[in-house]
């Protein structure tokens, strides 16, 4: 629950240390002196957006604190522990949020800086505050829906319908997509399936295009090789006349004469004699290239064809010749997953089908849950609709289910009142007053309220439109509520301001030059005066003081 709520130069507060006790505590206070500002200051210290206008003219920043005391509350533990923000044994969880003028913002848990993001997370375990607007929400079929599910507490039924939905309309978005591809999947297709199967009939290897083109080469130039080559031979090593060899070894010995005279000739003849020998192996190799080399007109013929084949294919392509190869991998690939996308589509049309069935399977179970605590929300409603001077009032929550899979299930809402007797169930916005649409969002938010776990409700003069008995009736209402929940309700209505445990008066003091807005807790004495004031306005009487004490609930 809420211990402390510190609140420094935010709007009209100059400085602000308040203790909130267990039970009820009732807010109070003059009209404009800002009774609602602690809720506001509370609100933007639990993530709510941050504005230049809240810091108090003249300061630097605004500060705001509040503490809760988490230990009967396991799913703030939960949380906090998650996120590495509570030690062993730790009671207390101290929510800070600095806005400075210049409009930055920092936000705090436990002395550890966090993105104000993370205090929206775990605001919901902390408190529900229900606004001054809350009977205009109600006319929203959402909202109504939410109020719904809060007071069957289904969450894990909810959870499961949302996830399976969340499935079921990825599959189909998957499936949707697929299928509006599917044209022009078709007519690559048919390109693909034909290009692939003539290069699958080419059959280009990797590499072969460069070893066709080499002996091709080789083919077309044979008669050229065998001629050359002979004449080359001749000169070498075969020849009537004098051939190279004859003129190495005619150099060769006449060096060798020399070498008597000077030794140093001796590397030479060396290396001419090596020589010798290399030129030798020359030769016999040349001559048997020679007699190797036959020429082969068919399989020439059939290189040039194969050659032309592949640079028609390649210029087809807009590749290069020795590309081929790899652009037929790549369109098979491309075929294949094609293929592959076709089976694709016929398994997730399965797959959507079977999503959409655990969806149903889900959705069902939610709706027969909302259908049973309707019936019971129903007589709640109607029963606290008379009790609050509605004396023939009724009240009917009407489901309707849809065909269509929605996040939130398969229900359509809608709230149906009876105001007055012989009047017909009709929309709530058709037949509702003001008064009495503030009577209804009451006993609703007091009802959910009753079904929360969240150890904190705020209410923010939800009793507009309400007086007299009725309003008695209310008092008594949040009161029975504060034996089991921390209840902090701002009102101006003096029969609920009696019913709380304890009380604040809001006060706005100006000095000329700057307004501040305080707040203090009042004594039991202090409280009577504080409802004579509400009873009977300005002017304090003996009377109006006696209808206080009567008034106040001890």
């Amino acid at each position: 629950m809420l211990t402390q709520l510190y609140i420094k130069d935010f709007a009209i507060v100059n400085g602000l240390d308040i203790e909130i006790d267990p039970g009820m505590t009732t807010i109070t206070g003059e009209t404009g002196a800002g009774k609602s500002i602690s809720i506001d200051a509370l609100s933007l210290c639990l993530g709510s957006r941050a504005e230049t206008s809240m810091v108090r003219p003249n300061s630097d920043k605004t500060e705001i604190c509040a503490t809760f005391n988490v230990a009967n509350i396991p799913e703030a533990i939960n949380w906090l522990t998650e996120q590495d923000l509570l030690t062993q044994d730790q009671t207390d969880c101290m929510i800070r949020r600095v806005i400075t003028a210049e409009g930055r913002s920092r936000a705090y848990i436990n002395g550890a800086p966090v993105p104000a993001q993370l205090l929206k997370s775990l605001a919901p375990l902390l408190v529900n505050i229900h606004g001054q607007h809350a009977h205009q929400l109600l006319l929203k079929p959402e909202h109504q829906l939410t109020l719904l599910d809060q007071f069957a507490e289904h969450k894990h039924l909810l959870a499961q319908t949302t996830l399976a939905y969340q499935g079921w309309n990825k599959l189909k978005k998957e499936l949707k997509k697929l299928e509006e591809e599917q044209a022009n999947r078709e007519a690559r297709f048919q390109l693909l399936e034909y290009q692939v199967t003539e290069l699958d009939e080419f059959a280009i290897n990797q590499g072969e295009f460069e070893q066709i083109e080499q002996e091709h080469k080789k083919l077309s130039n044979s008669v050229a090789l065998v001629t050359d080559s002979q004449q080359c031979y001749s000169l070498l090593y075969d020849n009537n006349e004098q051939t190279i060899m004859d003129m190495v070894q005619f150099i060769e010995t006449k060096l060798t004469d020399l070498s008597k005279y000077d030794p140093a000739l001796n590397s030479i003849i060396q290396m001419l004699n090596e020589a010798g020998i290399q030129l030798k192996e020359a030769s016999y190799e040349l001559r048997d290239y020679i007699d190797s080399q036959e020429p082969d007109p068919e399989k020439l013929q059939q290189l040039e064809e194969r050659l032309t084949t592949a640079l028609e294919l390649a210029r087809k392509h807009k590749v290069a010749p020795e590309e081929l190869y790899l652009e037929h991998q790549k369109l098979a690939e491309e075929l294949s997953q094609i293929k592959q996308s076709d089976e694709q589509s016929e398994q997730l049309k399965t797959e959507v089908v079977e999503a959409e069935k655990h969806y149903w399977q889900a959705a069902d179970a939610l709706s027969e849950s909302r259908n049973e605590a309707a019936q019971t929300l129903s007589a709640a409603i109607t029963d606290s609709m008379q009790t609050l001077n509605m004396k023939q009032g009724q009240f009917l929550v009407k489901l309707n289910q849809i065909q269509t899979p929605a996040k939130t299930g398969s229900d359509e809402i809608e709230f149906l009142v009876s105001a007055n007797p012989g009047q017909p169930l009709q929309a709530m916005h058709k037949v509702a007053s003001g008064g009495e649409l503030s009577r209804i969002s009451l006993a609703l938010q007091v009802l959910t309220s009753s079904k929360s776990s969240v150890p904190t409700l705020i209410f923010d003069e939800v009793d507009v439109g309400i007086s007299g008995p009725t309003a008695a009736i209310v008092g008594q209402m949040l009161r029975k509520i504060g034996e089991s929940t921390q209840v902090i309700c701002v009102t101006h209505l003096p029969q609920v301001a009696a019913c709380g445990h304890q009380q604040m008066q809001v006060s706005k003091e100006n000095d000329g030059q700057s307004t501040t807005t305080q707040m203090v807790k009042l004594s039991q004495q202090e409280r009577i005066y504080e409802l004579a004031r509400l009873l009977g306005g300005d002017v304090i009487t003996s009377n109006t003081l006696e209808n206080a004490k009567d008034l106040l609930v001890s």
